[in-house]
C-alpha cells in the first residue's frame, strides 16, 4: 500500500482485523507473553487497530489518538533527536530514561494527536515512550527538531503494560557506516532489548 492518506497503515490494520489473525495475535500476547513493535507505517496500523494505546483491537472512536499529516504539509526525511521518556517498555530495557539518540525519520503523516484526556492518561501511565528533543535535550514542538509537529513532542508510545510499542522514527535503520557524516548514537538497542526479554 502506498503512502496516500492513511495508506499502508490502513491496509496493515485491515489485514490484522481478519479473525484468524486476531486470534493468533491474542494468543501470542496473552498466552505466550509476546511483544509487538510497529515503526512508521506499523505505528499507524497499531494506532488504527486500537492496540495503541489501549492494548486491544477496537474500532476507532472520538477518544482515539491518531497520526495525521505533518505540520509542514509534505513528506519529511531527516535525522531527529529522540529522547527516551519512559523505560516502562521491555523494548527499552537496555537504555535509560533521558538517553538521547539520533534516529532517521521519513513520513508524510507522523504528527501524533490525541484528545487532552487521553494525552493526560498517557503521561500519567508512562506510555509516552520517546519524544523529539532540541539540542538541550528538551522536548519541543519547534521545527526542525519536531519534524511533524506531534503534540507533546511524542515520537513513540506504548500500551499500558509496555509490551506494544509504536514509534515513527526508523530505529531499525542502523549499521556500520550508514551515518558517517552525522553525529549521535543511532542504536536505541530496541531489538537487543526485545531479544533479552525472552531470555
Amino acid at each position: 500500500g502506498g503512502d496516500e492518506p492513511d495508506g499502508s497503515g490502513k491496509f496493515i490494520a485491515t489485514t490484522f482485523r481478519n479473525p484468524v489473525i486476531v486470534d493468533a495475535l491474542y494468543d501470542m500476547m496473552d498466552k505466550r507473553d509476546g511483544l509487538i513493535i510497529g515503526i512508521c507505517n506499523g505505528f499507524q496500523a497499531l494506532i488504527k487497530l486500537g492496540l495503541l494505546p489501549f492494548g486491544k483491537i477496537a474500532p476507532p472512536t472520538s477518544a482515539s489518538p491518531t497520526l495525521t499529516f505533518n505540520n509542514i504539509s509534505r513528506h519529511v526525511s531527516t535525522i531527529a533527536r529522540i529522547r527516551v521518556a519512559s523505560n516502562l517498555s521491555p523494548w527499552f530495557n537496555a537504555v535509560k530514561t533521558g538517553d538521547v539518540f539520533s534516529v532517521p525519520v521519513s513520513h508524510g503523516e507522523g504528527r501524533f494527536v490525541a484528545p487532552k484526556n487521553v494525552m493526560e492518561q498517557l503521561i500519567v501511565k508512562g506510555q509516552i515512550a520517546t519524544q523529539y528533543v532540541d539540542m538541550n535535550n528538551n522536548a519541543t514542538m519547534e521545527t526542525p527538531f519536531n519534524p511533524n509537529g506531534s503534540e507533546y513532542a511524542v515520537e513513540g508510545i506504548t500500551s499500558a503494560d509496555g509490551r506494544i510499542l509504536g514509534k515513527m522514527g526508523h530505529s531499525e535503520r542502523i549499521g556500520q557506516n550508514l551515518y558517517r557524516n552525522y553525529p549521535g548514537d543511532f542504536d536505541m538497542k530496541i531489538f537487543e532489548s526485545g531479544v533479552k526479554y525472552f531470555k
